[in-house]
């Protein structure tokens, strides 16, 4: 900053050059902070500097509250580019984010770019990662939508007019009929709330890439059901929403438009919260091993004691032929995790 443009601060006046302006500030003692700042090292590192400048000035001065502007700061890495260099001109390595957009669609590139690695990290760029993402969306889409109907658009598709591309034709597009207004079973409750649970944590935490893998468990499990109640698929959507908002929101409004559920606008649609009980396990799986050798795994309620998980393991199909005419000498059972049985 050269002579001519000095910085200064008397009283509430601030003065750039010859032209200063006057503020009316008050003192305070309630003045709330910035709860998270995310910016890269490259710029925040300059921009905190002189943003914490002239926040410890005002604070000093009485205007306002808290000694610190930010209460949390978190460094983004960066993307490099497919040769695990940095992306510049000079190199040719950089990717032009409309090419990417054109093809896959920017829900696909959004999610992707939240899915490469956990935020702090310095990731490389890689075109066929979009592709994996974008094949997930595309699971997300036939968990809902009609397979039959999607066809007849495509075939409607290729003689329709530009208007009507952009509007009635998509009309064409019904649900999936398995998709129904009834109450979801409690291993569906069970999915849907470990979900929920995953993606709320993650989201605090800013681990993006592990709640799209939650809701990746949550789509393949999903698509098996033979019947899909629209009060869990709902609840997804609220979650997929800030990952994909376009695809979430179409899949909102179908959804709305085949239901007695009110249609308000995804973005101001409550946040789910999970339910701890419906995710208590009711039944384990304990490995089961003979003379410290694994053999078998066996199903046992979570509340069974030692003497029913020892039966079970005796009961074993296949470790009675380790067992079968040998003596069993000692039995060791670690409460749910493992059983061994030692023979002789």
């Amino acid at each position: 900053m050269d002579g001519r443009e000095r910085l200064q601060v008397a009283g509430c006046k601030l003065q750039v050059g010859r032209r200063a302006k006057t503020f009316n500030l008050q003192p305070s003692t309630s003045t709330p902070g910035v709860d998270l700042y995310v910016g890269g090292t490259e710029h925040a590192v300059l921009h905190l500097l002189y943003a914490r400048f002239w926040h410890k000035v005002l604070f000093d001065l009485g205007y306002v509250s808290t000694p610190e502007p930010f209460f949390k700061l978190v460094n983004q890495g960066l993307i490099l580019g497919e040769d695990g260099q940095k992306m510049s001109k000079s190199r040719g390595n950089v990717v032009n984010p409309d090419d990417v957009l054109g093809e896959y669609g920017s829900d696909a590139f959004r999610l992707y770019e939240m899915f490469m690695g956990p935020l702090e990290m310095v990731k490389p760029w890689n075109t066929k990662g979009v592709e994996g993402v974008y094949r997930f969306l595309g699971r997300v889409w036939r968990l809902f939508v009609d397979e039959k109907s999607e066809t007849e658009f495509e075939q409607a598709e290729t003689t329709a007019t530009e208007a009507q591309r952009n509007g009635e034709l998509l009309n064409l597009i019904k649900l999936n009929p398995s998709i129904k207004d009834v109450a979801a079973t409690p291993a569906q409750l069970k999915t849907l709330h470990a979900c929920i649970k995953k993606v709320t944590e993650d989201l605090d935490g800013l681990r993006f890439n592990t709640a799209i893998s939650a809701m990746m468990v949550f789509v393949n499990d999903a698509i098996t059901w033979e019947t899909k109640p629209v009060s869990v698929l709902r609840e997804f959507l609220v979650l997929l929403q800030p990952f994909a908002p376009h695809l979430a929101e179409e899949l909102w409004q179908k959804l709305s438009a085949n239901t007695q559920l009110p249609s308000a606008n995804l973005a101001y649609a409550p946040w789910p919260k999970f339910d701890a009980a419906l995710l208590v396990e009711n039944e384990i799986e304990i490995p089961v091993q003979v003379n410290g050798k694994f053999r078998d795994v066996i199903k046992i309620s979570a509340t069974a004691d030692n003497a029913t998980i020892e039966t079970a393991a005796r009961a074993s199909e296949k470790v009675q032929q380790f067992i079968a005419g040998k003596t069993i000498k000692k039995v060791i059972v670690v409460p749910k995790k493992m059983v061994n049985l030692i023979v002789g």
